[in-house]
């Protein structure tokens, strides 16, 4: 890196230190932690907002057999703003390979029981952060229970986060529509955290399992819509089979606004993070195999403004998005240096 260059960086992230900007980040998955490692380097004021709608794997388990919310997605957001160095990672992440408790995650099982001798979910969240000693905080969007259920574009309805999309993939069709089994409350730490926000970063994630149903909580959309944050759309880079398949960055945004109650009062973010750069042939052939391919961006639509980058870090066999990167690019625009911003 030149001199220049390292100190024109150093300067960004030193005043953004400074300003100590509050941001919320909203997803699921995996998608949302991976970004929070990269945010939590410019700021200790964050917070994540986790769906939770899983039923599938140990968090599925857990959530049948002691009726709490689903701990997975929390857990990886907690470990990612957990000091990287903490030996209670590698605890955390560890996950039983025989006996009963075989496909179960430590860190879920400890949740579960931090739960049971907590007021709530909540106060469980709260208490293992304190453990963790992280930088920022983890609320879920939500203690209500958040059953989504998906129409099919080709009539069928499906119910469970993790049967929809095999359910699209099986019948050889997409998502038409996510909505919740029963009507769910957003939970009052969560839309404070919004009102309060400089920076609102939404995705990435499972469009139609992790991001989109966000917005089925009440309060959610409403509370983004009147703030004044700077609000940021993170576009996947790989599409999903069984839900998002043949997207570019814009269908995936109409696919959002199509999920907007309110319908009239402009878009709901004001960038779009997109990824403009290639994989190499060893990659492209590996997400073949699974019927992926790269996100195109597609059409460019108005008014968002396009922040355009090479977002992607491929290793260990997996795509990613760079992290550092993302976050910088993000901040520069929180700080008004629009260089590396297209519109």
């Amino acid at each position: 890196m030149e001199i220049k260059e390292y100190i024109r960086e150093f300067t960004i992230k030193d005043i953004v230190r400074v300003r100590n900007p509050r941001v919320v980040a909203f997803g699921g998955g995996t998608g949302l932690s991976v970004i929070l490692r990269g945010l939590k380097k410019y700021t200790d004021r964050l917070t994540a907002i986790v769906t939770v709608g899983d039923d599938g794997g140990s968090s599925g388990k857990l959530r049948e057999d002691l009726g709490i919310l689903p701990p997975g997605d929390i857990r990886n957001c907690i470990l990612a703003l957990a000091d990287d160095e903490n030996v209670m990672q590698a605890l955390f992440s560890y996950r039983f390979d025989k006996g009963r408790l075989k496909g179960h995650n430590f860190g879920n099982l400890f949740l579960a029981a931090m739960t049971g001798i907590s007021s709530d979910f909540y106060d469980a969240i709260r208490r293992t952060s304190d453990v963790l000693q992280i930088t920022g905080t983890v609320l879920p969007v939500t203690l209500d229970d958040m059953t989504l259920i998906g129409t099919l574009a080709n009539g069928d309805v499906v119910e469970g986060e993790s049967k929809i999309p095999v359910a699209a993939k099986e019948a050889h069709t997409h998502i038409k529509k996510i909505s919740l089994k029963t009507p769910a409350k957003a939970l009052p730490e969560t839309l404070d955290a919004i009102k309060a926000a400089d920076i609102i970063i939404m995705g990435p994630g499972s469009l139609y399992t992790s991001v989109i149903p966000h917005l089925l909580i009440d309060g959610i959309e409403e509370t983004i819509k009147t703030s004044t944050a700077k609000k940021f759309y993170v576009g996947n880079i790989m599409m999903q089979p069984g839900e998002t398949i043949g997207y570019t960055q814009a269908d995936s945004i109409h696919a959002l606004e199509a999920h907007q109650k309110i319908k009239n009062k402009g878009p709901l973010f004001d960038y779009a993070v997109v990824n403009d750069g290639a994989l190499s042939e060893d990659m492209l052939r590996r997400y073949a195999s699974i019927g992926s391919k790269p996100v195109q961006i597609g059409e460019e639509l108005v008014p968002y403004h396009y922040i355009k980058d090479h977002f992607v870090i491929q290793k260990n066999k997996r795509v990613r998005h760079d992290a550092d990167l993302l976050a910088k690019r993000i901040f520069e625009v929180y700080m008004g240096d629009r260089k590396k911003t297209t519109v």
